[in-house]
């Protein structure tokens, strides 16, 4: 007979094991949604409440802008990026999956590892950057070495990781309300305590490269949250509504986002020779003497919550890739093992990097921004003026299916999107004849995403979508239980 001991500590081991979750690329049936549409706003007002964001908000004072007309663009270009990405959020209680694997019925099974492949760069690139964040931050407070720093970082971001999403939604709850009154005690006593020169606050001192790159990076940033938005909205109930989870994803997004990039313009523009890190300690300090540990242990809060999300983000994205080359059953094994593998790989990536890693990277990233400008345009047409949500979840895992194994007009909208931006493309690698004619401003975001959306909705004249719908309703019978007695009646 079993010990009592031995009997608990199976009850435990189980308990524990029911924490994590079993799903990974698969649909998620009506019966396991759970959750309230309101829980958006925290997950993403904490998502963009982190060191990353406020380095976004340095960019244009590190220009030459001054601090009104940054602050403006970091409202506007927020604005902008933040609308994409809260239409994607919209997809997930509707269809039940995870952002990227949804790309297969504009590119085909096949052809969307074409974006997947880009995602996995960027997710696995975001956190190498993040671990070198965090180790600068508890550099700059205890003089800690980079390489523990980096790898008990990365190891706390896959745990998270690793139970998955509830507990994601969870942390990313209680880190909200944390970040929320350290930034409201850090705006107050900055609009109290903190002086400025005049020239800072004239609105006659315009740069007009300054402010259309600060609103660029701002959109930019927002945006690229797209690849992975609807992987924490896809658990909700199917009836939240489309403008619910809109609003919700919107405004944690945009009022987290805009309100931490601007804590960034602030102290760029307080303390302009000093790194992100350092600049922020010291403004918050400025504001109120002695905050300036706790703020940046708060923001470093946010910063391991988001780099969990990347990592989730990477393992659905490995797995969707192994799927489309051969397909398999998504299993806990296998999503522990890509989540093990992504952990790996960005802390490698991290301790390897040289000492202008972060301004090498940082263009870097704008190239994978110009990669995915033109999937965001083509997707969110697709789902909600071409098809308007009318998808088939098992022709989605079906490499024989209807959406086929490469779809030529994603593949055209998107060769068309990208190359158009080529002129607009603006880097230290290269700057395209109208990027430098705009004096290096970048605007390449404003030109791929019309462009994809006109040649994709073109390319569809010659679908036959009354048979598309017909053949994606036919083949998704008795997916769901009360579905097939809807059919059956």
């Amino acid at each position: 007979m079993e010990s009592r001991n031995q009997t608990a500590g199976k009850r435990g081991f189980g308990a524990m094991t029911r924490l994590i979750e079993k799903r990974s690329i698969d649909y998620v049936p009506v019966a396991e949604r759970h959750g309230k549409v309101w829980h958006l706003w925290p997950v993403w007002f904490s998502g963009d409440a982190h060191l990353a964001t406020v380095a976004t908000g340095v960019v244009g004072v590190a220009l030459g802008g001054n601090l009104i007309w940054m602050a403006i663009a970091v409202v506007l270009g927020s604005a902008l990026g933040t609308f994409f990405m809260a239409f994607h959020s919209t997809q997930g209680p509707q269809l039940g999956l995870p952002q990227m694997i949804q790309s297969r019925p504009q590119f085909g099974y096949v052809g969307a590892l074409l974006v997947w492949g880009v995602a996995l760069i960027a997710y696995i690139g975001y956190n190498a950057f993040n671990q070198i964040l965090a180790a600068q931050t508890i550099h700059t407070l205890y003089g800690g070495m980079a390489a523990p720093t980096m790898v008990t970082f990365s190891v706390l971001s896959v745990l998270l990781a690793v139970v998955g999403y509830d507990l994601i939604h969870v942390a990313q709850r209680l880190i909200a309300y944390t970040l929320i009154v350290a930034l409201m005690i850090f705006s107050v006593a900055a609009a109290m305590h903190c002086h400025l020169a005049p020239a800072q606050w004239d609105l006659s001192r315009f740069d007009s490269v300054a402010f259309l790159a600060q609103v660029f990076a701002a959109a930019s940033y927002q945006i690229s949250w797209s690849i992975y938005v609807s992987d924490y909205s896809r658990y909700l109930p199917r009836d939240v509504g489309v403008g619910a989870s809109f609003w919700w994803t919107y405004l944690g997004a945009y009022i987290g986002g805009t309100w931490t990039m601007l804590v960034g313009t602030l102290a760029a523009a307080m303390f302009p020779r000093l790194q992100v890190v350092e600049a922020l300690r010291a403004a918050a300090d400025a504001a109120l003497p002695g905050f300036g540990e706790p703020l940046l242990i708060c923001s470093l809060l946010g910063l391991v919550t988001i780099t969990s999300l990347n990592f989730y983000g990477a393992s659905l994205t490995l797995l969707s890739v192994a799927d489309s080359l051969k397909p398999i059953r998504p299993t806990l094994a296998k999503r522990l093992f890509t989540l093990l593998l992504s952990g790996v790989v960005a802390t490698s990536l991290a301790l390897a990097a040289s000492h202008d890693f972060v301004e090498t990277f940082g263009e870097f990233l704008a190239i994978l921004l110009y990669l995915f400008t033109p999937w965001t345009a083509i997707n969110l047409v697709d789902f909600y003026v071409v098809r308007k949500g009318h998808y088939s979840v098992r022709e989605i895992f079906n490499p024989r299916g209807m959406y086929g194994r490469w779809n030529w007009r994603g593949l055209v909208a998107y060769g068309a999107g990208f190359v158009a931006m080529i002129p607009f493309f603006s880097t230290d690698i290269y700057k395209g004849p109208v990027a430098r004619a705009l004096g290096g401003a970048d605007v390449a975001m404003l030109v791929g995403l019309p462009v994809s959306a006109a040649v994709y909705l073109w390319a569809c004249r010659s679908l036959n979508l009354e048979q598309d719908r017909r053949d994606a309703k036919r083949a998704d019978i008795g997916l769901e239980p009360a579905d097939a007695l809807v059919e059956g009646a």
